[in-house]
């Protein structure tokens, strides 16, 4: 898929590709103009070539020929002066060789005044090219290409009493001026304009757009912690955004309101669950205490009543313990939350189940907690409770040789901490159920002790799960780096 990047750059490098095949073509365009001018140009002078070489024959014709003086001259300018009178922008005159020019004209010159001087920057060319003409006995041409103009000089030979007579003729084409050259510069000034405003059009798009996906993507990105909900996103002011936006939003608002009635239906379910347990666990030494009651009212052994009395007291004594795990459970208590070393943490936590582990032929071990920097911030005394609850577990769930790890260390934002044993692990069927209060499969266990990790867990904003292993089990609480 491609993405709307991709797109946006490809409709500007199409723009890019046509602009620069239109702009040569308006080039071609002119060029081929420019080359017409020239030819035409070059027609022009040709034509008053042959002009002043007819008007020359009609003047030499019946003429045997006489000396070069000024008025011979006078009457060759004048010839040359009506040859050229209607040929606009050309210049010209007749040559000989040996003798240079022998009269000059420009006619349609716009000065201030008639030019008689011959143009010296281009005396050099006007001698040669007369030379060929006579050289070759017919008419010659040349062009001088400029930056923005072609000069052109024609010359032909002329017949007659004089020797090495030619009539020469020249003007200037210009490549770079006229209408068709403003016309050039304005279409290439408006695909310069069209191209870049486009560009720079379609990168103000592509970085408007950029921005404002990248607010909702850091909006999207501000969830809490083990939060499924959507967040609010700020509109943007493009309205195609702004109904994906709202209808995210929409979305967000029936996401959240399913989760509450998923949660509360979760409670409901859960306090069902819980209630069941707990009449079963009531039930159970309520019923031994009234048999045990019945048995001493019915029975005149003092030594039997002492023996009921005392296990309705065992019985009293595990309600209370019951009871006790589920105010635990329920009432967790605002955290207090501190900087916590947690290599310290781990030998204070560890320190109470050492006899109870030797007692039980087990390793109870501390893992490497590595740098704190900065110390991470937790309710200790909560989350030492949890773990014992983990330890508990582990070593009445480790045979004799056995080894116990608690473990905490930081992972990306978050303090993972862990406790590992090399016991039987947890079979498939307590995994799933294995938080919820109750569910034990230990005999004479309450079921409370994983719910209760559960729940200091989530009040630090983060989770507790088994997580798997090759051996054993290892139970993880993983909760942010920093809790507020």
């Amino acid at each position: 898929m491609r993405s709307l990047w991709s797109r946006l750059l490809a409709l500007w490098i199409m723009l890019v590709i046509s602009g620069a095949a239109t702009a040569y073509l308006l080039f071609e365009s002119f060029q081929q103009t420019a080359n017409a001018r020239v030819a035409r140009s070059e027609e022009l002078v040709a034509r008053a070539c042959r002009d002043i070489a007819d008007r020359y024959q009609f003047f030499v014709s019946g003429w045997t020929g006489g000396p070069l003086d000024d008025r011979l001259k006078q009457e060759l300018t004048s010839l040359v002066q009506i040859a050229l009178s209607s040929a606009i922008g050309v210049e010209g005159g007749i040559w000989q060789a040996g003798s240079g020019s022998l009269a000059y004209a420009f006619p349609s010159y716009e000065g201030t005044g008639p030019k008689t001087d011959l143009p010296a920057a281009e005396l050099n060319t006007i001698r040669d090219v007369n030379a060929e003409a006579v050289r070759s006995g017919r008419p010659a041409g040349r062009q001088q290409p400029a930056r923005s103009q072609v000069l052109l000089v024609h010359a032909c030979p002329l017949r007659g009493p004089l020797q090495g007579v030619t009539a020469w003729t020249m003007t200037r084409a210009f490549t770079a001026e006229g209408p068709a050259y403003t016309q050039l510069l304005t279409g290439l000034l408006v695909l310069a304009l069209t191209i870049f405003g486009s560009a720079i059009w379609l990168a103000r798009v592509l970085l408007s757009w950029s921005r404002k996906i990248a607010v909702l993507e850091k909006a999207l990105g501000k969830s809490e912690f083990g939060s499924v909900d959507l967040p609010k996103l700020p509109r943007t002011g493009e309205p195609e955004l702004d109904r994906l936006v709202d209808a995210l939003n929409q979305t967000g608002e029936r996401l959240a309101l399913e989760q509450h009635r998923a949660s509360t239906a979760e409670r409901l379910a859960a306090v069902g669950r819980l209630s069941a347990g707990l009449a079963h666990e009531i039930r159970n030494p309520i019923a031994a205490m009234r048999l045990k009651a019945e048995n001493a009212l019915a029975a005149n052994d003092g030594a039997r009543k002492t023996t009921a009395l005392q296990a309705i007291l065992q019985q009293v004594a595990r309600l209370d313990t019951l009871l006790r795990n589920l105010l635990q459970m329920t009432q967790a208590g605002e955290l207090k939350s501190t900087e916590v070393e947690l290599a310290s943490f781990l030998e204070s936590t560890i320190e109470p189940h050492r006899e109870l582990a030797a007692a039980n032929g087990l390793s109870l071990e501390t893992g490497t907690a590595g740098p704190n920097n900065p110390l991470p911030r937790f309710d200790p005394s909560q989350m030492q409770r949890a773990l014992d609850n983990l330890i508990l577990n582990a070593i009445q769930s480790t045979p004799a040789g056995g080894r116990v790890v608690v473990d905490a260390r930081r992972q990306h934002d978050h303090l993972l901490l862990s406790v590992t044993d090399t016991g039987a692990g947890v079979s498939e069927e307590m995994r799933e159920r294995l938080f919820e209060p109750f569910a034990t499969a230990r005999a004479g266990g309450t079921g409370l002790g994983l719910a209760i990790v559960r729940e200091i867990a989530r009040a630090h904003r983060g989770e507790a799960r088994l997580a798997h292993t090759e051996r054993g089990a290892r139970f993880e609480i993983e909760v942010p780096w920093q809790t507020s």
